[in-house]
């Protein structure tokens, strides 16, 4: 997926490991012996329709020696719904704990073990606990995979109707009101379509702080309860958004999607040559000016060059 971005930066250090199903190969840690075939496995879970599980999901929760939980009653409920029996150790894996579980959670991978991660909904590691878990496996050289499916993240693009080929994913913007504005403002000439989690009663606040920072006019869809019974979808301009959002209490898990800044329009070469003339007025070379301009403005030097020598000989 091209463009893809989240707030948490970028692991360092990634190297492949082979990874297959039901493994038989031997695993070599940097610094330990060899292992049997242990993996550690992102799987996702339904964001809403428990219609939305796939088969590998259903078969790694009965299979797994320790399944790693958001929260161990929503997963023996998620299970539950399954049909599915989770014969092996739940533990509770969340944002409070991962740090420290990470250890514990390795030590079953390094020893040959099936360690599934899930979260309460969607892809772990995108917004939820995953993260820190995932780069102390690939830190110690142990297999990680995942068993992909249901993300809120796609859904809400591919049903926004705004551009998909190049996105960034956002996460959560600040509580704060000033810490958000200044988080929006950096994203204000954005040019890929932005996806966003948001809480739904500060949906309203969130969507006004947009229209400040990027335009009344600026496109976006506000995705509501994805997959479940009440799913909704509101597309529009920003302003009608927001004035959508303060009607009532907008309830539900909520993904907001935002259009890209629109490219600036060319300069023309009038401009571009009155700008390099009014720089060599100020004692600047010509042919320096020439090129910082159409370097900035992605014109040829050349023609450029030309034209400003025109503009002076008259």
């Amino acid at each position: 997926m091209g463009g893809v971005r989240t707030r948490g930066g970028r692991l360092a250090g990634w190297q492949a490991v082979r990874v297959s199903e039901r493994t038989t190969d031997r695993q070599t840690a940097p610094d330990g012996p060899r292992v049997p075939g242990g993996r550690l496995v992102l799987a996702a879970t339904p964001i809403g329709n428990t219609d939305d599980a796939s088969p590998r999901l259903r078969a790694l929760l009965a299979e797994a020696d320790v399944v790693a939980a958001e929260d161990t009653r929503r997963l023996r409920a998620l299970a539950a719904r399954l049909g599915v029996e989770v014969r092996g150790r739940v533990v509770s894996h969340h944002e409070h704990n991962e740090a420290e579980r990470s250890a514990d959670l390795l030590e079953v991978v390094a020893g040959g073990g099936t360690v599934v991660v899930v979260t309460d909904a969607g892809m772990p590691a995108v917004s939820d606990p995953g993260f820190r878990v995932v780069t102390a496996a690939v830190a110690a050289g142990l297999p990680v995979t995942a068993a992909p499916g249901p993300s809120a993240v796609l859904t809400a693009l591919a049903l926004s109707g705004l551009p998909t080929d190049r996105f960034c994913f956002e996460g959560f913007l600040p509580r704060k009101a000033g810490e958000r504005a200044r988080a929006l403002a950096e994203l204000a000439d954005e040019r890929r379509t932005m996806v966003l989690f948001e809480a739904p009663h500060r949906l309203a606040d969130v969507l006004d702080a947009m229209v400040e920072a990027f335009g009344a006019q600026r496109p976006a869809a506000v995705c509501r309860e994805l997959t479940k019974t009440y799913e909704e979808v509101r597309r529009g301009p920003l302003a009608d958004l927001a004035a959508w959002a303060h009607e009532g209490q907008v309830r539900g898990e909520i993904v907001v999607v935002v259009g890209g800044a629109d490219r600036p329009a060319p300069a023309s070469t009038a401009d571009l040559v009155a700008e390099v003339l009014a720089r060599a007025d100020r004692g600047e070379r010509l042919k320096d000016a020439v090129a910082e301009v159409a370097t900035v403005a992605g014109v040829a030097k050349r023609d450029l060059y030309a034209a400003a020598l025109a503009a002076r000989s008259r």
